[in-house]
């Protein structure tokens, strides 16, 4: 009879370990402090994301690669349960619709959204934020979230700037009172040069999307073009006094960027301000942030069929914990973690409810860049006489970009526009031309 009963505990001992490996923890729960409380070191938000993904089976967690410090650099793929089978398929089918894949792809799988956070490092709040959704997408209550994700794919990278970040992060610690010093004037808000915001050779990633001249954008964009989102947004502070921003974006808009880009941008900035709303958060849109330059986190999606879009909550690397406004308000970390959270969740919202119209228009921006391209010309040349170093450095940016291009062996006199004089000609296509 003894030997029966501690079988019995055995197995029911077994069992309630096996069922608790099997929910993640919140946030508050593995790091010991709720969110907020204090900035988070990047190896615990990397050991978070690891416990996460090995009690979720909905989270497939990878490597892509490090930053010049050697700190990892992740992603987090999060998707429903029947989706988290076929994520090699959903993948593959965006880039069908994108033309860069053979076959036709369908519009009635899910789409992927891919959120950014912490680009620049003393904008340190997302990261935190980060840990908050990907808690929320998988939490087994959270019946909302596993709706949503029966029609999207969120993948996370939960830190793009790691060397930054623990930059600023060590610094705030190492310097705040023990209680928050809400003046500005306080050691804990006067952040040293050269500061938190770049990575190691203090370089600014977001300007670096498009260009590619550090290690980190070079792991993190052969990704991105392993996935073509549907959607991407990139997560930033700005001044302390500032209200949030979230899309749509300001005026003018580039030529390439279409209606469908213009118009879900409204859908996604009016269920976000619906939110702030109710909350009775401040925020701003159609002021400031642009969508021209074509290397920002931003923009270099835009210009790759997706959604783009930048969201900024004000704070950044001088407030801290907390921090006194000019309205006489105390901005804390808590909340700028709330702000973040929330665009994140409503943006995957809206994606899941328009998730069908969001790949038919995507593949629609592929089906038009070849068939009806925007601009005078179709197909450019670039000449290779005296260049050959150019012209080589050239063509690894293009490939890098995964953007398709081929040589001028064969086919000989063409006529176009000749940029240096300024005139439409006849000209001979040599073989070493792009």
């Amino acid at each position: 009879m003894l030997r029966r009963i501690s079988a019995c505990l055995l197995l029911l001992s077994f069992l309630s370990g096996h069922v608790q490996a099997q929910t993640p923890p919140s946030p508050e729960q593995f790091l010991g402090y709720p969110l907020g409380k204090r900035f988070t070191p990047h190896y615990k938000v990397v050991d978070y994301f690891k416990q996460v993904a090995a009690a979720s089976s909905q989270v497939k967690l990878e490597e892509y690669g490090s930053t010049y410090e050697g700190r990892p650099l992740l992603l987090a793929t999060v998707a429903s349960p029947e989706n988290a089978g076929r994520l090699e398929a959903i993948r593959k089918n965006n880039l069908q619709l994108a033309g860069v894949e053979p076959g036709s792809g369908s519009t009635a799988m899910p789409a992927v959204v891919w959120l950014s956070y912490n680009v620049h490092g003393n904008e340190a709040v997302s990261t935190e934020a980060a840990m908050q959704t990907l808690y929320e997408l998988v939490r087994p209550g959270n019946t909302q979230s596993q709706e949503w994700l029966r029609n999207t794919v969120v993948i996370i990278d939960p830190c793009l700037n790691p060397d930054g970040r623990d930059r600023y992060v060590n610094f705030y610690n190492a310097n705040a009172n023990k209680k928050p010093d809400v003046s500005r004037f306080a050691r804990e808000h006067k952040e040293p040069w050269p500061g938190g915001r770049a990575n190691h050779y203090y370089f600014d990633l977001n300007r670096d999307w498009a260009w590619q001249t550090q290690v980190e954008t070079q792991q993190r964009v052969v990704k991105y073009n392993q996935w073509m989102p549907q959607v991407h947004v990139d997560f930033h502070e700005q001044g302390i006094d500032d209200p949030y921003y979230f899309a749509p974006a300001a005026e003018p808009f580039h030529d390439v960027i279409t209606p469908w880009q213009r118009e879900f941008q409204v859908k996604i900035g009016k269920n976000n301000a619906k939110y702030f709303d109710e909350k009775g958060w401040l925020y701003f849109t159609k002021e400031v942030f642009d969508l021209f330059y074509p290397s920002y986190g931003d923009t270099y999606p835009t210009y790759n069929g997706a959604i783009g879009m930048t969201y900024e909550q004000g704070g950044s690397g001088r407030a801290g914990l907390a921090v006194l406004m000019e309205t006489g308000d105390t901005l804390t970390l808590s909340d700028r973690i709330a702000h973040h959270y929330t665009t994140g969740m409503s943006t995957i919202e809206v994606t899941a409810a328009n998730a069908q119209k969001l790949l038919e228009q995507f593949q629609r921006y592929f089906t038009d860049a070849k068939t009806k391209p925007v601009g005078d010309y179709r197909s450019y040349v670039v000449k290779s006489g005296g260049n050959p170093e150019k012209l080589s450095a050239l063509a690894e940016m293009l490939r890098r970009n995964d953007i398709r291009f081929g040589y001028g062996a064969g086919i000989g006199k063409a006529n176009g526009f000749d940029y240096f004089t300024g005139k439409t000609s006849e000209f001979n296509i040599d073989k070493n031309d792009r």
